[in-house]
């Protein structure tokens, strides 16, 4: 079985077919002496499809993480959405305690932030002490999923569409008012329009560059039917690699909308009109 924390060969593409290559531990020990890369986002995939973990000075990640990983606590692993820890959870719960896992760098991962200076990110797998995976983290349930396929001669391929909606508000301006009244970023709807879309074509336009350099293959975006909703659309590939992109592009263009003083969501249904889609195609 192929060793995924171990260091990616120099040469290989990105994601997917993409142009940009993961980045090799050696190109970042490059960066980070010459001071260009000086912070490292390590990232576990948790019950929501969100990523959470720490933001590690770069000398730490090689010095330390690479080998032998960072703590974290299994909480992560037994929260709803707000972040609160609920009953019933094998893994961790206010019945047994909140313990310690590993969080182990899959260094296949490991890319550049481009939307952030100085940074780059990897995806962690949650470990016991022993080393063994934690089986309910969604990667391991996925990654479970696909030897079953094996077992029996296939494989999969994945494409997601994910539809998201553009506020005229921060995060913290939508918060603030109860996510009431928002002001959505396009009055009608923008179904395929290219002129009508213009306005938030920066906004669009920044989020697909900065994930073509993050090593994911972007095909397209357009605008969708409810208003202020829009998507884009990444080139298929295996299952894995595929929904690894599929969570750092949800937080990536979280993160860029921040930076632009709008919100984003991914939510299903925000409203009477349109649901915003996560199309998933096998």
């Amino acid at each position: 079985m192929t060793d995924v924390h171990a260091v990616p060969q120099a040469g290989a593409i990105g994601s997917n077919g993409a142009a940009t290559a993961p980045l090799t531990l050696e190109a970042l020990e490059r960066a980070v002496a010459a001071r260009t890369i000086d912070t490292v986002v390590l990232a576990l995939v948790d019950m929501e499809g969100r990523l959470v973990g720490k933001r590690l000075t770069a000398r730490h990640f090689l010095e330390s993480t690479v080998g032998h990983g960072a703590e974290s606590c299994e909480y992560l692993l037994a929260t709803d959405v707000d972040m609160s820890p609920q009953q019933g959870y094998g893994l961790a719960g206010w019945n047994r305690g909140f313990g310690d896992f590993q969080l182990k760098a899959d260094l296949s991962t490991l890319r550049l932030v481009p939307w952030q200076t100085g940074t780059a990110m990897v995806l962690a797998d949650a470990l016991k002490e022993d080393g063994e995976p934690v089986s309910v983290s969604p990667r391991q349930v996925l990654r479970g999923q696909l030897q079953r396929l094996r077992k029996r001669g296939l494989d999969a391929l994945v494409g997601t569409e994910l539809e998201f909606m553009i506020f005229k508000s921060t995060y913290r301006e939508a918060w603030e008012s109860g996510y009431r009244n928002l002001v959505k970023a396009t009055a009608y709807s923008v179904d395929y329009a290219l002129l009508d879309t213009t306005s938030i074509e920066p906004l669009v336009r920044r989020i697909r560059i900065a994930m073509e350099g993050a090593g994911m293959n972007v095909e397209s975006s357009k605008g969708e039917c409810n208003l202020g909703q829009h998507e884009i659309n990444f080139r298929y590939g295996p299952a894995v690699s595929a929904c690894d992109d599929h969570s750092i592009y949800k937080f990536g263009a979280k993160e860029i909308a921040a930076q632009e003083g709008v919100a984003v969501t991914f939510m299903a249904k925000f409203d009477q009109r349109e649901g915003s889609s996560c199309h998933v195609h096998l």
